[in-house]
């Protein structure tokens, strides 16, 4: 999820960032040195969904608890990274989802909840406090194919050379429970194109909806983030409210918000290693119609995911990197903050699979399920249950995190 795959140009990079990392490996990363020695096949994580029904490749997860106790998880499902129109596929890439009923011990089959002529994908799902789930995604649409030179690959796992375009952000809602879902998706409107969602709809304090978001024009390098609010649960949403966008850094945000004790919000973006970016962070002080200057957060981090946990501690899942600068050296990570987001404790080591795009559910013991995929062919998603970190002084090394204390699924 962040990074968003939108144009050819972006495709190669990833196509060569890709080919680098099956030299390390499968599961590895040169360099790669986490705290504990921890390697990921001895991470008592279990697979909720891989292959079948869902697809060949299945990625950029996300999940919530409702009210009735169960736990969803939405996810992206195809033959790739882009999944282009096929026999198997001939509608591209489809969001498909998966319930747990007994703290994410066992789940469903997958089932598609949403699949147009477009390539759907990046969905993260929430209930709001009307008891409606609400699901967002943004869509790819495909042009002609591109000649290339003989021997040339242009395109992530080999998909057939076709370009492709950003084709809006679309919201379909559940009204019961996400056992059945709007057969149209909602259109979030946006006054330029280019803007992409990866992120729950966020429901505030006065009622109000906000969908975080950000813009990527590869064509022109430019990327920040932003938001858009509805004051009519999802029915219609004002103008994009920028973050980022005059700070004359490239941040491809996949931006996520919390709302912090003291009213605040608090938004992350995502970071960019080929502009040597961090991740940044800013607040803002009503509800999201105005933001701060952006401030780099002091590391690096792909698709941020908020959860605010009882205690009151916020937890930030993220790929993280045991490197700033080298994107080769990616990790499903966690930090934790125990000062409502002014410092982040950690890196933790989640897993050493490098897809990630994580999401958090606190459990009814205390104990935390995290959800996250795996990258690379037959991907598929994760689930992994660990202990909160306590909070601690001492500091961790950003290329040795920290294993995370896990426990059993089973």
């Amino acid at each position: 999820m962040h990074y968003h795959r939108h144009l050819l140009r972006w495709s190669i990079c990833l196509l060569v960032g890709y080919t680098s990392a099956l030299a390390a490996g499968p599961g590895e990363r040169p360099g790669y040195l986490p705290r504990t020695g921890a390697h990921v096949d001895s991470l008592p994580h279990i697979t909720i969904s891989k292959g079948g029904d869902a697809g060949h490749y299945q990625a950029f997860s996300d999940a919530c608890r409702l009210r009735n106790g169960d736990i969803l998880v939405a996810f992206y499902a195809g033959d790739g990274h882009v999944t282009y129109p096929s026999e198997t596929y001939p509608k591209a890439g489809r969001i498909c989802m998966v319930r747990s009923r007994d703290e994410g011990r066992t789940w469903s089959k997958p089932v598609t909840i949403y699949d147009d002529a477009l390539d759907n994908r990046d969905s993260h799902i929430a209930q709001m406090s009307d008891g409606t789930v609400v699901c967002t995604f943004f869509s790819l649409r495909f042009e002609e194919k591109i000649e290339q030179a003989s021997g040339q690959s242009l395109v992530h796992y080999g998909s057939p050379p076709r370009r492709y375009v950003g084709a809006g952000m679309h919201m379909i809602r559940s009204f019961d429970n996400g056992n059945t879902w709007e057969k149209e998706a909602t259109v979030v409107a946006t006054t330029k194109a280019d803007y992409y969602c990866s992120a729950q709809v966020r429901e505030m304090p006065d009622k109000s909806w906000l969908l975080p978001i950000y813009h990527q024009a590869r064509s022109k390098d430019q990327a920040w983030g932003g938001v858009v609010i509805s004051r009519d649960k999802g029915k219609t949403w004002a103008e994009e409210i920028p973050i980022g966008k005059e700070s004359g850094r490239y941040l491809p945000a996949e931006t996520d918000v919390i709302l912090l004790k003291d009213g605040s919000l608090y938004a992350a973006l995502r970071g960019s290693i080929p502009h040597q970016v961090n991740m940044h962070y800013a607040t803002s002080k009503d509800l999201g119609k105005t933001w701060s200057a952006v401030s780099d957060i002091g590391f690096q981090g792909h698709a941020p995911s908020f959860t605010r946990l009882k205690s009151g501690a916020i937890l930030m899942s993220y790929r993280a990197f045991t490197d700033n600068n080298d994107s080769k050296k990616g990790y499903t990570g966690l930090r934790i903050s125990y000062d409502d987001a002014r410092t982040w404790q950690g890196p933790y080591l989640v897993d050493k699979t490098w897809g990630a795009y994580p999401a958090t559910v606190e459990l009814k013991d205390g104990s935390v399920l995290i959800i996250y995929y795996e990258e690379g062919k037959d991907s598929g998603i994760r689930a992994l249950r660990f202990t909160v970190p306590p909070k601690s002084t001492q500091p961790i090394s950003l290329d040795r995190p920290e294993s995370l204390k896990t426990l059993s699924l089973k």
